[in-house]
């Protein structure tokens, strides 16, 4: 008998809780919407008091079902709000397709920011990577520049690999830039004596021993940094550098005159 006039008041409770978010005040609606509940929830979306507000509010919590989530993008209220959106795409239960409909519709450092959110999940990192890639060929140079500096370690590797002069520094300066970058850089085919020089000279990289080997090994690395470097590398790296056969003919004299200082010629 307790057990069904148990199940009775939870009934009850429940129909008060679903008639109280379809009919709620748009002050009471804030309450609301920390009801553990889903279907009170969903209730609350069919509510005619129902804001923008009120929605970013829902939508900082992680805890919201794929379904429910996937209910406040259909919503017209949601489709005109850019700041909705945005906060669809930066909760980490939001379904892939209606994450890949969203991140075409953001703004370029909102992207940028979503990578870095906390409890990102690798999914939402990778596509929000995908949709700024596929943007960079007409995206201005000052925004690249910030980018090459904030950028996560695939963006920064991609904006390198342009090789434009100007991104050089503000990419080498990125603690993200991992060396295999640099080292794909050096070996492709947009390096030049410029950015090479960028390279060479840059206080955190110049002394990287694989850098410096690339670095000698271009036939585009300027005269200047062999003479620079080559009084640093061991015997047996000079040897490598002739074996490689990638020497320009005055590059290849000026390991040669090395050899005959060091008495090995």
């Amino acid at each position: 008998m307790n057990e069904r006039k148990s199940g009775l008041l939870l009934d009850a409770d429940m129909v008060r809780r679903l008639r109280s978010a379809l009919t709620a005040s748009g002050a009471e609606l804030f309450s609301l919407l920390q009801d553990p509940v889903a279907e009170v929830l969903r209730s609350l979306l069919k509510n005619s008091r129902l804001s923008e507000d009120h929605l970013l509010v829902l939508l900082k919590r992680r805890d919201l079902t794929e379904d429910l989530l996937k209910a406040i993008s259909q919503l017209k209220l949601g489709e005109g709000s850019h700041r909705i959106k945005v906060a669809l795409a930066k909760n980490p239960g939001t379904p892939g397709t209606v994450l890949q409909s969203l991140l075409p519709q953001l703004y370029l450092f909102e992207l940028l920011e979503l990578c870095y959110l906390p409890g990102v999940t690798p999914d939402q990192k990778v596509a929000a990577e995908r949709v700024i890639l596929q943007r960079l060929p007409t995206t201005a140079m000052g925004n690249k520049i910030t980018m090459a500096r904030r950028g996560t370690a695939t963006l920064v590797d991609a904006l390198l690999k342009e090789g434009d002069i100007r991104l050089m520094e503000p990419c080498l300066q990125n603690p993200r830039l991992r060396e295999v970058s640099i080292l794909q850089f050096l070996n492709g085919p947009h390096a030049t004596a410029e950015t090479i020089s960028v390279i060479a000279r840059h206080p955190r990289w110049k002394q990287r021993p694989n850098l410096k080997m690339a670095i000698l090994k271009n036939r585009k690395t300027p005269a200047v940094w062999f003479t620079v470097c080559l009084p640093t590398l061991k015997t047996q790296d000079l040897h490598a550098l002739v074996a490689s056969r990638k020497l320009a003919p005055g590059q290849k004299q000026l390991v040669d005159e090395e050899f005959k200082k060091r008495g090995l010629s």
